[in-house]
């Protein structure tokens, strides 16, 4: 791709947000009930290509038990407020209520306590005994402390989840996380997180990840950019993983790996951009974050927000729209993209001949 000349010394690529592109209806329709939005990902197949995103202001084991059961893949948060206390009710309670720097600095207060591993093997028992899938999400910093954990309380699918996650990290701390040695002795399948390039994801694919993360995650409530100057615009990020989601099912003679697209998508447009894109399906944070049954009620916050050096993130008020199932299917009182995700998904890919999600990447798209 030509390079643009910053300045002398300095080229870069031009990359596109999800808002710079737009989907291009074909000479076929088809009737919306007609298509399938299935998805499957190893040996567990999904009503829904979508993925609750391990936030605590998305995710409790409730609402990932409800999000399971209506077609999803609900993840919890295993370093958030469930593992580190008994009933944080009263916390999330709290934390609706605080605003500007206080909110930052009681959060680093709050997440201060510690991750005790019985809750971890609590939660995702709770989970389990509801009989959806089970997924639970680390940060690449507590993977080798909690992993077994994890594996041992019967989690189904394990997430490990970073603003940015590389193959080999380097530290002369502490032994790194070799992810490919991790991997290859894990019994459950692994989806890991974030990249945003194509050799980046060439190299997670190497290691025997079922699905790579593309983003940074955070989304609405993330200041990655601003704080570390690090963002990479998602439309040009997805298509970049499906090169090399491409370049490595011909590498591993057909080993496919999932991309699901994680960040800046907070409207139903954006979840029928990410699959044309490339994405194979969509972790999401903020619009199910506006759920009735959300434990943030209304308010939105990810785990940079509370880093004890350096907090990435804020708590914000994006309020609720209506309960999980409206946000899901409809119907929606609303014209903006907040509810009936599924449905518009539907719609977007019926107005352009498709029946399949992977038949929809081959969607035409244009540059606004």
């Amino acid at each position: 791709m030509r390079e643009i000349e910053i300045g002398q010394a300095k080229s870069g690529r031009h990359a596109y947000a999800f808002d710079d592109v737009a989907i291009v209806p074909s000479r076929r329709t088809r009737d919306p009930e007609e298509v399938s939005v299935h998805w499957q990902i190893d040996a567990y197949r999904f009503e829904l290509p979508i993925l609750a995103a391990p936030m605590d202001s998305v995710m409790s084991p409730q609402t990932a038990v409800a999000f399971g059961r209506h077609g999803g893949l609900g993840v919890l948060d295993l370093e958030g407020l469930w593992t580190r206390y008994d009933d944080p009710s009263h916390l999330l309670a709290e934390v609706a209520q605080l605003g500007g720097r206080e909110a930052t600095a009681r959060l680093q207060e709050i997440y201060a306590e510690p991750v005790k591993p019985d809750l971890i093997t609590a939660r995702l028992n709770e989970m389990r005994d509801s009989g959806v899938t089970v997924a639970g999400s680390l940060s690449p910093q507590r993977t080798r402390e909690f992993a077994k954990v994890v594996v041992d309380a019967g989690c189904d699918m394990f997430v490990i989840r970073g603003t940015t996650v590389s193959a080999e990290h380097v530290s002369s701390q502490a032994e790194p996380l070799n992810l490919k040695e991790f991997i290859y002795e894990l019994d459950v399948p692994v989806i890991v997180g974030g990249c945003a390039t194509y050799q980046a994801a060439l190299h997670l694919m190497r290691t025997g990840a079922a699905g790579v993360l593309v983003g940074f995650g955070g989304g609405a409530a993330h200041t990655t950019r601003t704080v570390l100057g690090i963002a990479v615009p998602m439309a040009s990020a997805v298509a970049d993983v499906a090169a090399a989601r491409r370049d490595y099912l011909d590498e591993s003679g057909g080993r496919y790996v999932h991309v699901i697209a994680d960040g800046s998508i907070g409207r139903s447009g954006d979840v029928a951009k990410a699959v044309a894109c490339g994405a194979d399906a969509v972790m999401i944070g903020s619009p199910l974050a506006r759920a009735e049954e959300a434990p943030g009620k209304g308010h939105h916050w990810g785990s940079e927000a509370w880093h004890p050096q350096l907090p990435r993130g804020e708590r914000i008020e994006i309020g609720t729209v209506g309960t999980l199932e409206e946000i899901l299917f409809g119907p929606s009182r609303t014209a903006d993209g907040t509810m009936n995700l599924v449905g518009a998904l539907r719609r977007a890919m019926a107005m352009t001949g498709y029946t399949e999600l992977k038949e929809f990447q081959r969607v035409e798209v244009v540059v606004q």
